[in-house]
This record gives C-alpha cells, sequence and structure tokens, in this order.
C-alpha cells in the first residue's frame, strides 16, 4: 500500500458516493448509502465529523464521529467504521481512530463510546489497542417511525 491519508470530508463528492456505495455493505450487507443530501447534512453539521482513508486516490476507510453536550458532560460516539477488505490489517482503522479521537478532544469531550457485534473480533482489538475498554452497560435500540 501506497501513502495512506487520512481526511476530514467536508463535501459531498462522487469519490465519496462511490466509496460509501462499495463500503457500506462490508460493514452490514443490509446498509444503503445516504443520499447527497444526507452526505450534505453531515458535512455541514457543527457536530459530526466523516472522516476518509485516502490510498492511491480511493477511499479505502470511513468513520463518522458525532458529539453532543448533555449534564453529565460532553460525549461522543464513533459509528460506522469500516475499512476495505483489501486494505484491513494494514493500520487503516487504527489511522481513522486515532484521528476522530484527536478531533473528539478537540472538540472538548471527555467521553468517546462505540459499539461493536460481538463476532468482529479484529474490531474489539483495534479499538482496545487505541485504548477502548468494555464498560459493563447494555445498550438498547428503538426504530421510531417517521410518519
Amino acid at each position: 500500500m501506497s501513502a495512506l491519508s487520512i481526511r476530514e470530508i467536508d463535501a459531498w463528492t462522487p469519490s465519496l458516493a462511490e466509496a460509501l456505495d462499495r463500503l457500506l455493505p462490508q460493514l452490514s450487507p443490509a446498509l444503503q448509502s445516504p443520499t447527497e443530501r444526507d452526505v450534505r447534512a453531515m458535512a455541514e453539521s457543527p457536530a459530526t465529523a466523516l472522516f476518509a482513508a485516502w490510498c492511491d486516490g480511493v477511499i479505502v476507510g470511513l468513520l463518522a464521529l458525532t458529539w453532543y453536550r448533555v449534564p453529565s458532560g460532553c460525549k461522543a460516539w464513533i459509528e460506522d467504521v469500516v475499512v476495505d477488505e483489501a486494505a484491513r490489517g494494514l493500520g487503516v482503522g487504527e489511522r481513522l481512530v486515532r484521528a476522530a479521537l484527536e478531533r473528539a478532544a478537540a472538540e472538548g469531550v471527555g467521553r468517546v463510546m462505540l459499539t461493536s457485534r460481538a463476532s468482529r473480533r479484529a474490531a474489539h482489538a483495534l479499538y482496545r489497542k487505541t485504548g477502548f475498554e468494555e464498560v459493563d452497560t447494555v445498550v438498547f435500540a428503538r426504530k421510531v417511525d417517521k410518519s
């Protein structure tokens, strides 16, 4: 792999659309790419950062970071971490996570959280390597109707 660079996405581009179409199914086959409007909203949000890992002019990894302020402090979540199968094991995920952690610190975040399916052992090793620890909590989720 030639030089790898991590950049924060600040606009929708055709190469980003292609990367989302290619990478999101590798994260979960049921995922569909966000619309151009949704990507533009993420890029323009003052509380969201979308990071891309580039190699030879192609996006080989993505990660989203979002932060918010609540009475217990400023917190953040890392979401949708995905590295192209062809680039796994080359440090792409670690570079993405470290870029997100640097941005979180710059935003005054006190705690960064993420979730990961139990079967994703390599991802768990990456998160531990970058300082994350498992916590004793239960995550609840509920879909909300768009009516």
